[in-house]
């Protein structure tokens, strides 16, 4: 097997160890000269192949697990040649030849022969992860599109006829998806732990789609002029959904992620126990070539809590500037976000300066340059959604019937929003058939 240390881009990469064990045990199988030699070698095999199939298992691989496993770790590698790649391309440079060098050797191990370590098996073990058939079902690092593009790649790198042609697959992959758990994910939770503030992916996101959400056209209109605007690179503002419960504020930023994923957008969720890290966070992503929405979900703060003060100073009046590919969208149900009391205006307060404590409370929300408002529907708008996700879901019942039926239920859950009506029609359709 060629030698590993001799990679220049791809040196440091992620899930390396079966690689690396593989090749250590081709190295040992070919010194053995004796059947004892061999058995030796026989519990470190197994263990690696233990290993690829745990690997199928988690990212749902199946047919030439070998392959397919170097495939990951090739769009796995965050590495100067492969950031430089994402979203835009290269096509020439040192940095391409460095890489070219390398895929030379990528492109030795998709074709690696392994008769040598079959001996020291004593069995047709490769013969089974080469012509892998997984389970039904497996797999959830990564959705169900994204593991079938990687799948892909790995048939289209191991038909590759020439060199150039293995790189321009590797390329094109890189520019349309990008590399990495960031280029490979759409969205991502902040988690802290002993090594510092990571970014961890969220495999099973909600495929909804803004047309999903009936009416609130105006609404849906603003969220997409200012999101392309941001994905075009021109001005753009943080973005404040604020109103009624209930009425699609988070599952139009889910739509707006699944509509402009493609075209570089990614999501990073935060709390507001974690705003201390936002700074971390912004550091980790500012020089990569997607934009980010780090989204803030039921925004809202009670007047003790103080968190608000690290999220002011990010979105405007920090030292250093936001970067241009961060913005910060977040739902609510207040309009501005931080409890207010009377007294805060009222003629009478123990606080001296009230007229400060008020532009306080209000800063925050100033910071939102476009706000839009989502407010719950009137029972003529409330009857006409019921009516188009009764039709998505092929229910079949008289109008008069529905819109009855659908009355009462709002009367007992909650009253008129279209999170109410999903749930009456979500009931519908269970009582009428299982699920699939």
């Amino acid at each position: 097997m060629t030698d590993l240390d001799e990679l220049i881009i791809y040196r440091n990469l992620e899930n390396s160890e079966v690689l690396e064990n593989i090749a250590e045990l081709s190295r040992k199988a070919k010194g053995c000269k004796t059947f004892d030699e061999l058995s030796i070698l026989k519990s470190d095999l197994f263990a690696a192949v233990h290993s690829l199939v745990d690997l199928a298992n988690t990212y749902g691989f199946e047919k030439n697990l070998w392959q397919n496993y170097l495939t990951l770790l090739l769009v796995n590698s965050e590495n100067a040649f492969s950031r430089a790649c994402e979203i835009k391309g290269i096509e020439n440079g040192t940095l391409l030849q460095m890489a070219m060098h390398d895929f030379l050797i990528f492109r030795e191990l998709f074709s690696y022969d392994f008769s040598d370590l079959e001996k020291v098996a004593d069995r047709s073990v490769f013969e089974m992860i080469l012509s892998y058939h997984s389970i039904e079902g497996c797999g959830n690092a990564f959705n169900k599109r994204i593991r079938n593009c990687i799948c892909q790649l790995s048939k289209n790198l191991a038909q590759s006829k020439s060199i150039g042609e293995f790189s321009k697959h590797i390329i094109d992959f890189y520019r349309h998806f990008g590399v990495g758990k960031l280029g490979l994910h759409k969205a991502f939770r902040v988690d802290r732990s002993e090594k510092g503030v990571e970014i961890v992916p969220i495999a099973n996101i909600a495929h909804v789609n803004l047309d999903d959400l009936v009416g609130y056209e105006s609404a849906k209109q603003q969220l997409i002029e200012n999101t392309e605007a941001f994905l075009q690179g021109k001005r753009a503002n943080n973005c404040l959904l604020f109103g009624d419960a209930g009425t699609g504020k988070s599952s139009s930023i889910k739509a707006i992620l699944n509509k402009y994923y493609e075209n570089g957008l990614r999501i990073i969720e935060i709390y507001k126990h974690q705003f201390r890290d936002l700074n971390d966070v912004i550091a980790q992503i500012k020089n990569r070539n997607y934009r980010f929405i780090i989204y803030m979900d039921d925004l809202s703060f009670e007047d003790f809590e103080v968190e608000y003060k690290y999220l002011k100073a990010v979105i405007e009046g920090g030292l250093e500037k936001k970067p241009q590919n961060v913005l910060i969208y977040a739902t609510s149900n207040r309009r501005h976000l931080i409890e207010e009391n009377f007294s805060d205006r009222s003629g009478w307060s123990d606080n001296i300066h009230k007229t400060d404590t008020v532009q306080e409370k209000l800063s925050l929300s100033a910071r939102f340059g476009v706000t839009i408002y989502f407010g719950s529907p009137d029972k003529k708008q409330f009857q006409n959604i019921v009516k188009v996700l009764a039709e998505r879901q092929g229910i079949n019942i008289p109008h008069e019937r529905l819109m009855a039926e659908a009355n009462r239920w709002e009367l007992n859950h909650g009253g008129l929003s279209g999170r109410t009506a999903q749930q009456f029609v979500d009931h519908l359709a269970g009582k009428q058939q299982p699920l699939q």
